[in-house]
């Protein structure tokens, strides 16, 4: 059993390369990755915050490092593949992560942070995936694109109007680049947590918000980082996922199919 389990799910060999590992909910999916067997790359902004992430992952055994990226910027997201190749020799998993959110009314939201959060939560995935893509169509082996999109991509939720839009483009992008890409063995999901207390999304949370979500969510609670992992092994593996691209793989508690 414990071959066959890891004949589907092992990652040993593979090279994952995770934006916005340094947070909560990436940091665990790369926690899960590195559990896996692959050699994992942090990237992100925060030394410290990557620091013990990375302690963790070697406690348990795994491979991990960290690259200061900014997200936005294509010549470091061009600098980081660069090291990581040389270091490594190639990239086969991408996790697009890096993001941010804002619960400002709808009439306050200045163009400034529109734009900010425009380019943290869309820009960074469309470069990322320019760049990173184009390798993996490259390599004979192909490669597998996890976006983390959100339930406010898939129906209207409140006062997060710019994230909501910005996450409803990242769905789109994915469904899109895996059409076009699919023909070059590259695989392009998009993970939906549901609702995971997260740096981004606290300042949201007050106890009106967290009623209501609670009220909407069958199971009755948040979801933790460490139960996105295992949708997280589906789609990075080139054995147990290989016919999934397309997908929106929601991991919610059951918030997506509440109605009344």
């Amino acid at each position: 059993m414990a071959s066959y389990i890891e004949k589907l799910f092992s990652l040993k060999g593979q090279v994952a390369v995770v934006s916005g590992g340094t947070g909560v909910l990436c940091g665990a999916m790369a926690e899960g990755l590195a559990g896996a067997g692959a050699e994992v790359y942090l990237l992100g902004r925060s030394i410290e915050k990557a620091t013990a992430r990375i302690e963790q992952i070697e406690s348990l055994g795994g491979s991990a490092s960290f690259l200061p990226m900014e997200a936005t910027n294509r010549d470091s997201i061009e600098s980081v593949k660069n090291t990581v190749l040389e270091r490594s020799g190639k990239v086969d998993i991408l996790v697009n992560g890096a993001g941010g959110n804002s619960a400002t009314p709808f009439f306050d939201i200045s163009d400034e942070e529109f734009q900010s959060i425009l380019d943290l939560n869309i820009r960074s995935v469309f470069a990322s995936s320019q760049v990173f893509g184009k390798h993996m169509i490259e390599q004979a082996d192909g490669g597998s694109i996890i976006n983390v999109g959100s339930m406010s991509g898939l129906i209207p939720l409140s006062r997060v109007f710019t994230y909501s839009l910005t996450k409803a483009a990242v769905h789109n992008l994915s469904k899109n680049l895996a059409r076009e890409w699919a023909v070059h063995n590259v695989r392009v999901n998009t993970i939906v947590p549901g609702f995971f207390p997260a740096e981004q999304n606290r300042k949201v949370l007050n106890a009106e918000r967290i009623e209501g979500i609670m009220r909407h969510t069958p199971m009755n609670r948040f979801g933790n980082a460490e139960e996105l992992i295992g949708a997280t092994l589906l789609l990075a593996s080139h054995n147990a996922g290989s016919f999934i691209t397309g997908e929106e793989l929601v991991v919610d508690g059951g918030y997506a199919s509440m109605t009344i």
